[in-house]
This record gives structure tokens, C-alpha cells and sequence, in this order.
């Protein structure tokens, strides 16, 4: 659970104009009786609310970094990198490369190319994903009639969040939650999900909750967040090198914001200043709970 989730988003609607309607239970289960809440919950909704596809997206900003002038390498692994007062230097599997100023945005590889001194800020946690048939009509779980939703449950350790059908009946409705129990590694963690595992989510965060979803996976799939001790994110130059930047836009809801952070990277890594604030992603905040 996210602390005071519900009332963060709210306030943040009032604060910036986001349009927006706050729902009761009874509203709630007239407009989307798929969903099973208790009379004292609430919902917040925004109509204008949207998705993105992560791999579109990512294929597109390649894209237009080619066209840019910029010399992308896929498929090739950084094993270290190393900085200095005059310019960095970063070995791979393919070869040596020098620069003035290297950005270091390696998501869950992160804390094992810093230093064991930073990376025990880092966090890496294994995630389950699970997308289940519709029991019926698809018609209710398309995205006209459907929401994306984020539901901090009652009683519960942990939320679901899931999507409507948005690839129609075949692709069936994404329905997730999260865990922070089990530590991992990028190199090291389990990518399959057992028959179990899909068990479990049915009967645990699925059946309780959200009315018309069969039992039958369609898919399942693992990914990882890494996580920080506040759960924020990570942009801010390297302690021992002014000329590397840590960037983990990370903890599981960094995607959305990497137009804004790769503009706020851009002006940094040229020189100039970040028209964001980026002091709230400081590694300095963590000298606070070191003890």
C-alpha cells in the first residue's frame, strides 16, 4: 500500500486542474458492477485518463534518437564504467568507449555496476503480471465501459491494478498486484510464472474483487522494480563524479515519466540546468535513515 494513496491523488487533481469525479460505492457498482467494493469505499475517477504501451513508446523514442544523430547499440552488456575529473570511460562486452558525461539509467542492473556503498539504497524486487479470460461478454471490460484501475484494498498487504480488455476478448484483462517481501537480482531472479502462482492471484486478489474473469491465464509474466527506501526516485550526479548521473526513475511507476526526466537529463548531461526541480531526488535524502 501507498500511505494516504487515495487522498495524494486527490489533492494533487485540485492542486493542477485535473478534471475528475469522485465516486461512492453505490456509483461505483452502477457505472462498473464488475468491480466488488464495500459500501465505505471510494473511487476516483478521470475520464480523460489514457495508457501507454511501453514497448511502442520505447521503440519510438529510439527512433527519433536515430533520426537525431544518435548511435544506439542494442544487444551489448556494460560491465563497469569509471569517471574522473576530465571525462568517463565505460567497458562492454563489445569494446571500450570514452565521453565527456555518461547517464547511468540500468533499472534493475543498476546497483551492480555502483558500488556496494550505493547500491544498498537499490532494491530489486521480482513482479508477477497476469492477464485472465473474460467469463461471457467482453463487452463490459472494454476500455469504453472499463477503467484502468488502482485499488488500495481493505484489509489487504497489498493493492491490484489492472487494465481493460484493450486488445479485445483474445487478449483478456490485466489484473496485477505487488510484493516487497522477496529480494532478487536482475541476473538471478525466476522469469516464469508457476501454475501456482496463477492459482494463488485467482483465488487471492481476483475472485474477492472483480466480478466476470474467468479462471484461465492467458499470459503471465515477471518483471522487476527496484526500489528505493522512500519508494521515490534516484536523479542526481554520481557522489564520487560529477561527471556520471544515477538515474532510477524507478519503484514500479517510472515509465510514464521519462519524456519530462530524458529532458531534465538532456540539459544536464550539456551542461545547463533542469527546468524541473530535481532536489527531491536526491541520493543525500537517504543520509537521513542510514542510522
Amino acid at each position: 500500500h501507498v500511505e494516504n494513496f487515495f487522498q495524494n491523488t486527490l489533492a494533487a487533481a485540485r492542486k493542477f486542474g485535473i478534471a475528475h469525479e469522485v465516486l461512492d460505492a453505490q456509483e461505483i457498482r452502477r457505472r462498473f458492477p464488475q468491480f466488488n467494493v464495500a459500501d465505505d469505499e471510494r473511487g476516483y475517477l478521470e475520464n480523460e485518463a489514457g495508457f501507454l504501451r511501453p514497448e511502442a513508446c520505447v521503440a519510438a523514442h529510439l527512433t527519433q534518437a536515430e533520426r537525431s544523430g544518435a548511435e544506439i547499440h542494442r544487444n551489448e552488456n556494460v560491465l563497469t564504467f569509471h569517471g574522473s575529473a576530465t571525462g568517463v570511460s565505460v567497458t562492454t562486452d563489445r569494446g571500450a568507449y570514452a565521453a565527456e558525461t555518461l547517464i547511468v539509467a540500468a533499472g534493475a542492473w543498476l546497483p551492480g555496476l555502483i558500488g556496494e556503498q550505493l547500491a544498498r539504497h537499490f532494491t530489486v524486487y521480482r513482479q508477477t503480471l497476469f492477464w485472465f479470460d473474460i467469463e461471457g461478454a467482453v463487452a463490459p471490460f472494454l476500455p469504453e465501459r472499463c477503467p484502468i484501475f488502482i485499488w488500495e484494498l481493505q484489509r489487504r498487504k497489498q493493492g491490484i491494478y489492472g487494465f481493460p480488455a484493450i486488445d479485445g476478448a483474445g487478449g483478456g484483462v490485466k489484473i496485477a498486484t505487488e510484493q516487497y517481501e522477496d529480494a532478487t537480482s536482475a541476473d538471478a531472479v525466476r522469469r516464469n510464472v508457476t501454475a501456482d502462482e496463477i492459482r494463488a492471484m485467482y483465488a487471492d486478489y481476483v475472485v474477492p474483487y472483480i466480478s466476470g474473469v474467468a479462471d484461465k491465464c492467458l499470459k503471465a509474466v515477471t518483471c522487476l522494480y527496484t526500489v528505493t527506501p522512500d519508494f521515490g526516485f534516484v536523479i542526481d550526479r554520481h557522489p564520487q563524479c560529477e561527471r556520471v548521473l544515477l538515474v532510477s526513475p524507478c519503484s514500479g511507476h517510472g515509465f510514464k515519466h521519462s519524456p519530462a526526466i530524458g529532458e531534465a537529463l538532456a540539459e544536464l548531461s550539456t551542461g545547463g540546468a533542469a527546468r524541473f526541480d530535481l532536489a527531491p531526488f536526491a541520493l543525500k535524502r537517504f543520509a537521513r535513515t542510514d542510522g
